[in-house]
């Protein structure tokens, strides 16, 4: 029942507040159709993802994890003329689903940039800084994404982790599963490391039960 309630009300806060989008709708359908997983962020937090990156000023934004190009339209979006997205994508399939979504939105490789191959080999090669940061990829790794990014990031970079509550797992110091693993190292790391002002926020909705970090390059 609670499952029920909170997609009864992401669904409501999405109609009152995000207009219909049949480009965003198509990278949704196209994406399903090429079978990738259903791992898409909400339309209430593709839209909070452009907001933030909206209200950081962002002229470059970087994003880890493509999928099927979902997120990035949002994140595209939020750009202002002359502005560049870096997105790093691990799978080829994925990448070429991304690539056509975004064409379609109207992004052309001036706008976004789609890396192919692993993140960790990618974010080496890259230039900064970059003014926002999504990292939203395997969460084994989510502490050396980290890491990575902050190297290409300078002060006023704010930087989103999604996935990172586990359904509450992350809480269980005892939870030997790699995932929560990761979740709990790059909790560690917004803790102790000294370049980051950090929160992180619970969240319920229609991919039920998780929650993202923020954080801001000092």
């Amino acid at each position: 029942m609670t499952d029920q309630i909170w997609t009864e009300v992401d669904d409501y806060l999405a109609g009152a507040l995000l207009a219909p989008d049949p480009v965003l709708d198509a990278a949704l359908a196209d994406a399903d159709t090429a079978g990738l997983p259903h791992i898409a962020v909400a339309p209430n937090q593709g839209k909070l993802l452009h907001l933030l990156a909206r209200m950081a000023g962002a002229r470059t934004i970087l994003e880890i994890g493509t999928l099927g190009g979902y997120s990035t339209i949002w994140l595209a979006r939020a750009l202002p003329a002359g502005g560049k997205l870096v997105t790093c994508e691990y799978d080829p399939k994925h990448a070429e689903v991304a690539k056509a979504n975004l064409a379609r939105a109207g992004f052309g490789e001036d706008v976004v940039d789609v890396r192919v191959g692993a993140a960790l080999d990618t974010l080496p090669t890259l230039a900064g800084p970059f003014d926002f940061v999504f990292i939203d990829a395997d969460k084994v790794n989510l502490a050396n994404y980290l890491r990575a990014t902050l190297d290409l990031s300078r002060p006023g970079t704010t930087i989103v982790v999604d996935n990172v509550v586990r359904q509450g797992r992350v809480a269980d110091p005892d939870d030997d599963d790699p995932n929560v693993r990761g979740a709990r190292e790059l909790i560690d790391l917004l803790a102790s490391e000294d370049r980051i002002d950090a929160t992180a926020v619970q969240t319920v909705g229609g991919k039920g039960y998780d929650g993202f970090a923020l954080a801001l390059v000092r």
